[in-house]
C-alpha cells in the first residue's frame, strides 16, 4: 500500500494578516512542523501545493524533503491546489491524505487514521470529536481521478466525500486536537496555548531547519 499525502499551503491567508505556513509553531515554523509529522511511516510520499508567497515558503518545504508543487491560480480557491496535488500523484497511489497547512495535526493522529483506513476497508475515513468531523481525510487511491477534477462550484473535497458518503468510515478521537483550524489571529493565539500543554499533542522534534524568520499573527 503506497500512501500518499497533500499538504496544501497555497492560500493567501488574508483573515490571519500573515502567510500561514510561516506562523511561529513550538518553536518553528507551521509548514516545518507538519512535514515533520507526515514525513516517515505510514505516510510514503509527500506533496506540498504553494501558492501566495511561495518564494518564501520553498525553503522549508525543500529542507523537508518533500515534492513541491507551485498553483499559479491559488486565488481562485482551494480546490485549484488541490487538483494540482492530486496530479502530481501517480496513478497506483493506494490511498490518499489530504491536510491544510493551517490544520496542524501529530503524527499519532496520522498514523491512527490510516492504520484505520487500510483495516476498514473503506473508501474515505475521516476523524471526529464528540460526533464532529475534522481532518485528515483518507482517500482510497481509487478517487485520485475525481480528486484531479474538483472545482469551487461543488465545494471541492467536501463534495467528493458527499458523493460517496455511504462509504465513509468515522474514526472517533478523544481530544479535538482534529478539528483545529487556524484562520484568525484569536485562533492561532488560542491554539498555541493548548496544543503545547503537557497534556495536549505529542511534539515531535524538527531536524534540517531552514535558516529563516518564523511569525506571530497580529
Amino acid at each position: 500500500m503506497t500512501v500518499a499525502a497533500i499538504l496544501l499551503a497555497g492560500g493567501e491567508s488574508s483573515r490571519m494578516g500573515v502567510p500561514k505556513p510561516l506562523l511561529e509553531w513550538g518553536g518553528y515554523t507551521l509548514i516545518e512542523y507538519q512535514l515533520a509529522q507526515l514525513k516517515g511511516p505510514p505516510v510514503d510520499r509527500v506533496v506540498v501545493v504553494l501558492g501566495h508567497r511561495a518564494d518564501e515558503v520553498l525553503p522549508y518545504v525543500r529542507s523537508g524533503g518533500a515534492q513541491t508543487v507551485i498553483n499559479e491560480l491559488y486565488a481562485e480557491g482551494r480546490a485549484s491546489s488541490l487538483r494540482l496535488g492530486a496530479a502530481a500523484l501517480p496513478d497506483d497511489t493506494t490511498a490518499i491524505l489530504i491536510l491544510n497547512v493551517d490544520q496542524p495535526r501529530p503524527h499519532d493522529v496520522i498514523a491512527r487514521l490510516v492504520d484505520m483506513h487500510r483495516r476498514s476497508g473503506n473508501l474515505i475515513t475521516v476523524p471526529t470529536y464528540e460526533q464532529k468531523r475534522g481532518h485528515p481525510p483518507v482517500l482510497d487511491g481509487s478517487l485520485l481521478p475525481e480528486l484531479r477534477e474538483v472545482n469551487e462550484e461543488t465545494q471541492g473535497l467536501r463534495e467528493v466525500i458527499a458523493r460517496h458518503e455511504a462509504d465513509v468510515e468515522e474514526l472517533a478521537f478523544e481530544t479535538p486536537t482534529v478539528l483545529l483550524n487556524l484562520n484568525r489571529p484569536q485562533e492561532y493565539q488560542k491554539a498555541r496555548a493548548s496544543y503545547f500543554r503537557p497534556d495536549g499533542p505529542r511534539r515531535v522534534p524538527v531536524r534540517g531547519r531552514a535558516s529563516a524568520r518564523v511569525r506571530r499573527a497580529p
